[in-house]
């Protein structure tokens, strides 16, 4: 699938400032959005980011989780984790919700409704122990709001082996696509069906540990999920 047209309008204002040309938004900079309203709305709706480093003279890029206090995002791993601790020296951290695919009349202008954010800078090593807590209290409480305080948080062992690295967010910016397919005029008139097909993930019903021992009811947070990632209706909304 193709970018739409350059120059195409889809309503809209950008948001005036980047915060630096490392993260302008140049291809259809109608689309750019640089408020932090935006910026945390579609930070927050992700459950999984890409990390890209350059590890051994090589792009490396990689999901994982991460979660947001403030202006910072916090991903953390194994302490002998290579790429958090390139992320050190620069670090890519990118998100994306595909919200839908755009069917049009020609081939070249399919597209697809997404809001994505980029995220650039150098992380840093987070080592302040209540820091450190806060960071992967985030990170959990990010996908799954309320779960830190019905689980047993870190030992002392386990902090030790984990390692935290916060991103600050000063240099970011969110790049956003909605609506219809944008035809020239005379694509128009192909009897070719176009438009919209919305996208979602859901969460589907919850599944037992088999190891779990009866009388253990659903945690809370259980909940909480559904209702972030409810299921479509039957008249498909």
């Amino acid at each position: 699938m193709t970018k739409d047209r350059a120059g195409d309008e889809e309503g809209g204002e950008p948001t005036a400032g980047a915060a630096s040309p490392r993260v302008e938004v140049r291809r259809h900079p109608e689309r750019a959005r640089y408020d932090r309203g935006t910026i945390h709305a579609i930070l927050d709706g992700a459950l999984v980011c890409h990390l890209g480093v350059i590890v051994d003279g090589e792009p490396l890029v990689l999901p994982t989780g991460f979660g947001r206090v403030g202006e910072t995002l916090y991903l953390h791993g194994a302490a002998a984790n290579r790429s958090l601790a390139a992320a050190l020296e620069g670090v890519c951290v990118s998100v994306t919700h595909l919200d839908g695919l755009v069917l049009a009349r020609s081939a070249s202008g399919h597209s697809m409704n997404y809001r994505s954010v980029v995220v650039r800078g150098r992380a840093r090593a987070v080592t302040d122990p209540a820091e450190r807590r806060a960071g992967l209290r985030a990170v959990v409480e990010h996908a799954i709001p309320g779960r830190w305080k019905e689980v047993r948080e870190p030992s002392a062992k386990e902090m030790e082996a984990t390692t935290v690295i916060a991103v600050d967010l000063a240099e970011c910016s969110a790049k956003v696509r909605s609506g219809p397919p944008l035809d020239p005029a005379p694509d128009r008139r192909l009897p070719v069906w176009a438009g919209e097909v919305p996208l979602r993930v859901v969460a589907g019903p919850a599944v037992a540990d088999p190891a779990a021992g009866e009388g253990v009811p659903e945690a809370p947070s259980v909940a909480a999920i559904r209702r972030r990632f409810p299921g479509f209706s039957r008249d498909g909304g």
